[in-house]
């Protein structure tokens, strides 16, 4: 879609940041626990004002199927299962995982794993372009608690630095070799923590975010799940 202008919307839990197609710098609007739906359409189309844009990417925090959310986020208000956005923001609108929108930027080629390390811990496969957003924090790691309960940031508050990172490269191990991924990368914002990274391990960007939100338009589906991005993993 080579002429299609595309907003990006990436919604986390403290700012929801924007970018749109030909503009060079992100701008960031507060978000919050009382942050719905429509409280953050409003905001963000008073942020935008101005700007030229035909369609809409949503990074979301929380599990999406087909494109719609399917469970309201933890760290927002409430409302976002069964809202409407295409109508409100009167354009085409994309859903899509926030980690899988960072990872689908964060693609160069061949079998990639994103994990973000964040207040929880996202993650995303790639596979010869072909993305699938995955919920692997809640399988469970060690005594019956689950990857995100030691990855997250609650499990680097209650065991160091020291013994996160440990876990950190075990589970990027165990996930590696159940995965058979040849690439991984992490992202959120506790990955800049890592103090040395694994071969065949790499920091990703937060700007991969919106990237990622840019190369869903551009991509063909292949399934109702699933999106390709080319052979290449370039973005077009």
């Amino acid at each position: 879609m080579p002429d299609v202008k595309i907003l990006v919307v990436d919604i986390g839990g403290t700012n929801v940041k924007l970018l749109a197609s030909g503009r060079r710098a992100p701008i960031k609007i507060p978000s919050g626990p009382d942050l719905t739906p429509a409280k953050m359409v409003k905001r963000v189309l008073e942020a935008v004002q101005g700007w030229k844009f035909d369609v809409v990417s949503i990074g979301y925090p929380g599990v999406v199927v087909r494109g719609k959310p399917m469970s309201e986020p933890v760290n927002l208000g409430r409302g976002w299962v069964g809202f409407n956005f295409k109508k409100a923001f009167a354009r085409p609108v994309r859903v899509i995982n926030d980690a899988a929108m960072q990872a689908l930027g964060s693609y160069n080629g061949g079998r990639m794993l994103f994990l973000g390390l964040g207040t929880g811990l996202g993650s995303a496969l790639v596979i010869d372009g072909v993305l699938e957003p995955m919920e692997l924090a809640h399988l469970p790691y060690k005594k019956g608690l689950s990857y995100e309960h030691y990855l997250g940031k609650a499990g680097l508050k209650a065991s160091g630095k020291k013994k996160w990172r440990k876990n950190v490269r075990d589970v990027i191990d165990r996930f590696r070799l159940a995965l058979n991924v040849e690439d991984v990368v992490l992202g959120g914002g506790n990955a800049k923590l890592m103090n040395t990274l694994p071969k065949g391990v790499r920091l990703g960007a937060n700007s991969n975010a919106f990237l990622g939100g840019y190369r869903l338009w551009a991509a063909t589906r292949r399934s109702s799940r699933s999106s390709a991005i080319g052979s290449s993993g370039r973005g077009r």
